[in-house]
């Protein structure tokens, strides 16, 4: 029996669980017995999920002190840390990149060389972008501007020995065109849309589910919400809780992680998702929908191609707590003309085996 050709995939980081580990997951259900490389794994952020039958392969950086939970600051490491990786036994790679994860160096493009696709959520934000390493927007600092030109300069060779990108949305594509000069076909991440169930009767609570850092804007939901004095659950975590938390009133609940299940009953539940940030994509915007919510989001990045305006949700254009309370109030007027049904319709569209037949397309063209 002739065998299958070795594929690798290979991820920047596997720190915590999130829709960018979710899309891996997603992936081995079309390649099962790929291999998995990353730079740096948390072991216990991923019991009872895929990954922990797995072997994953890492880098130095994994057994440096405090890389599992703070390993942004090693990104001076990376570029070095990631072109370390010997992948030459292996007939086809498949980057996950969000930073330095396409720029593994034995896949060089030429004849006979092993084929290397990448499936590109954005290029490193922090290079690409006006934004500090902790997400904040740039003032000028001469020795993360000198880094960053060392930094964009390595990542341009390094996107050139790509064979073929795919981007997880227009806006992403745009980016990788704007920043390495290559065209990119959109995959739209998979959403396990199937496992939400509208209630049929919706709480009074607004909800957001994201990671607490610092260039997701949460400090914006804070503030409006503590203004308006409408309740907000927040779902996830992260370095912003506790500022977060000193800036939020009592109306506003932080639950942290949960599980899918309870996720599912909250958005089920919901009056409304809020986000504030410019997603690449935006899962949960999607799984909001999937569940009968409607979205009020910044008008900005993947919710443009997810959110239909009007009749899934809501835009505002300025990342402030002003422009989102003006959205708020709108939202709060106009909120029985949304239906259930189009919520459900629209995020269908991004069903998992939509991703899993256009991936397997992808990789194995």
């Amino acid at each position: 029996m002739k065998s299958e050709p070795r594929v690798a995939f290979i991820i920047d980081a596997l720190p915590a669980l999130g829709g960018g580990e979710k899309v891996l997951f997603t992936a081995l259900e079309a390649y099962p017995h790929a291999d998995i490389f990353t730079l740096v794994y948390n072991q216990a952020a991923f019991v009872n999920t895929p990954l922990a039958a797995k072997k994953i392969n890492t880098s130095y950086i994994n057994s440096i002190p405090f890389a599992h939970t703070r390993h942004r600051i090693f990104l001076p490491l990376m570029p070095n840390a990631i072109e370390r990786f010997d992948l030459r036994a292996y007939a086809t790679i498949v980057s996950f990149s969000y930073a330095v994860a396409h720029g593994i160096k034995n896949c060089n493009g030429a004849a006979g060389a092993t084929r290397h696709v990448s499936y590109t959520y954005t290029p490193m934000r922090y290079a690409w972008t006006d934004l500090n390493l902790n997400g904040t927007h740039t003032r000028k600092n001469i020795l993360l501007d000198g880094f960053m030109q060392v930094f964009r300069a390595w990542d341009k060779k390094a996107a050139a020995r790509v064979h073929a990108f795919a981007a997880i949305s227009q806006a992403v594509s745009r980016r990788i065109a704007d920043s390495y000069q290559r065209a990119a076909i959109v995959i739209y991440p998979p959403v396990d849309v199937a496992r939400f169930k509208p209630a049929p009767k919706r709480e009074n609570y607004y909800i957001t589910v994201t990671r607490l850092v610092a260039h997701k804007r949460i400090d914006i939901l804070v503030q409006a919400f503590s203004q308006l004095n409408l309740p907000l659950v927040i779902i996830g975590a992260g370095p912003e809780l506790p500022h977060l938390k000193n800036i939020s009133k009592p109306n506003i609940q932080f639950l942290g992680y949960q599980s899918d299940e309870k996720v599912t009953e909250l958005l089920g539940k919901a009056r409304g998702f809020v986000c504030a940030t410019a997603e690449d994509f935006g899962i949960a915007i999607v799984e909001a929908q999937a569940a009968g919510c409607p979205v009020i989001a910044y008008g900005q990045g993947g919710a443009l191609e997810t959110v239909m305006d009007g009749v899934t949700g809501i835009f505002f254009h300025e990342q402030s707590p002003a422009c989102l309370i003006a959205a708020i109030q709108k939202y709060e007027k106009i909120y029985s003309d949304f239906r259930t049904t189009d919520l459900v319709k629209n995020s269908q569209k991004f069903d998992r085996q939509h991703f899993i037949h256009n991936f397997s397309e992808f990789v194995g063209s």
